[in-house]
């Protein structure tokens, strides 16, 4: 934990003295504003399985450059819980999401193909869920079926294409760190990772 709380303030110093550094900020100029928000999916592993989680995020837009916002994703394909617990219920599967702040710099946005480095700091939790299509679905009100919470970091890179004045597509790599998972015998090391991100932005840049 104590490693990961110093990549947070690492992470976050980088992403000011990065605003700081904007002209507008310094001078006279004015400072601008903007904002958007995009669908997200996030190709992964968990517990080193194929995974894909879809989501989304937003922000407030300062200068062209530095984003302020949130964003939370979820789990969406079946991953086997194979576990003691789970294996009393009718094909149990992982429940997964988090989501949290979101901050993000942008390297010359104006330019038709640029980069941006962000940072997801933030909560998220796990748990059981039958299966879709599970006729016993309605068992799993007699369970109490287990969750549990944790701590999520996830800092990413990014390359971003500004297809017109409001629409940007934006895909990267992220790794996401995990830490306090106490769930049955499911570790820190099964739901964190490295995922390959695709973006969808919608907004005013």
């Amino acid at each position: 934990m104590k490693t990961l709380i110093k990549i947070f303030i690492f992470s976050l110093s980088f992403c000011l003295m990065a605003f700081a550094q904007e002209e507008t900020l310094l001078g006279s100029g004015k400072i601008t504003s903007g904002g958007y928000g995009a669908p997200v999916i996030k190709y992964t592993q968990i517990k080193g399985e194929p995974a894909i989680l879809v989501g989304g995020k937003g922000g407030w837009i300062i200068n062209h450059s530095f984003i302020i916002g949130g964003g939370g994703y979820g789990l969406v394909n079946n991953i086997d819980a194979n576990n003691t617990f789970a294996a009393m219920l009718s094909e149990p599967y992982l429940n997964f999401g988090y989501g949290g702040l979101e901050l993000e710099y942008i390297v010359q946005s104006d330019q038709m193909v640029h980069f941006s480095v962000n940072t997801l700091i933030g909560a998220g939790g796990v748990s059981y869920r039958p299966s879709f299509f599970d006729e016993h679905r309605d068992n799993w009100n007699n369970w109490d079926s287990p969750s549990d919470a944790f701590f999520v970091f996830e800092p990413g890179a990014n390359v971003e294409l500004n297809v017109i004045d409001f629409f940007r597509i934006n895909a990267g790599v992220s790794y996401r760190l995990i830490s306090g998972v106490n769930f049955d015998d499911l570790k820190n090391s099964d739901l964190a990772g490295i995922s390959g991100v695709l973006t969808f932005k919608f907004g005013k840049f």
